[in-house]
C-alpha cells in the first residue's frame, strides 16, 4: 500500500492506527492506485529476485519481504512493514533494470519445489510463467509510480 510520508510519520507515532488504514471500515474494494495485490506470486517473485540471499541484500529484498515492522500487530500473516520514500525509490530503481524476461530466466519449478516456494504449483509451466510475469510487471509499475510521487509504502501479507 502506498502511503504519504505524513501518513508514515503518523503510523510511526500511533501504530494503533495501522489496522484501520489497511482495512478501512466498510471498504471492500482495495483496487485503488494506493493498493497492489500480487496474489500468490509474492513468494515466487521474492525467490526469483533474491534466491537464498540473506536479508542484508537490499534493495531487492525490500520488494516483498523487507522493510521495518511498524508494530507487532498481526495484520493477516504477520506484522506490516514499511519502506521510507528513499527505500521505495531504491527498490523502484533496482526493479526498473529487471525486465519480465530477465526475471523469468530464474523461473525454475524444481528449485521452487526444493525451496518450498508458495504456492508450490498452480498450473502448467507456461501458465505459471505468464501469471508471474503479469504480477511482476504490475509490481514494477506500482513501485515506479510510488517513487515518482515520493510515497512511502506498507508491505503486508493477508
Amino acid at each position: 500500500m502506498r502511503i504519504s510520508p505524513d501518513e508514515l510519520a503518523l503510523l510511526k507515532a500511533e501504530p494503533e492506527r495501522l489496522f484501520g488504514l489497511l482495512y478501512p471500515e466498510g471498504e471492500t474494494d482495495l483496487s485503488s492506485d494506493r493498493h497492489l495485490d500480487i496474489d500468490k506470486t509474492w513468494d515466487a517473485i521474492h525467490f526469483m529476485l533474491n534466491g537464498a540471499a540473506p536479508h542484508e541484500c537490499q534493495p531487492l529484498y525490500n520488494v516483498v519481504l523487507g522493510g521495518t515492522e511498524i508494530s507487532d500487530e498481526d495484520v493477516g500473516y504477520g506484522p506490516a512493514r514499511f519502506l521510507t520514500p528513499e527505500e521505495v525509490k531504491s527498490v523502484a530503481t533496482s526493479l526498473s533494470t529487471i525486465t519480465v524476461t530477465a526475471l523469468l530466466v530464474s523461473y525454475d519449478p524444481e528449485a521452487f519445489l526444493a525451496a518450498s516456494i508458495y504456492p508450490e504449483s498452480w498450473g502448467t509451466i507456461e501458465e505459471e510463467r505468464e501469471y508471474l510475469g503479469q504480477h511482476y510487471s504490475r509490481l514494477v509499475t506500482f513501485f515506479g509510480k510510488a517513487a515518482d510521487a515520493g510515497d512511502a509504502m506498507l508491505l503486508y501479507l493477508n
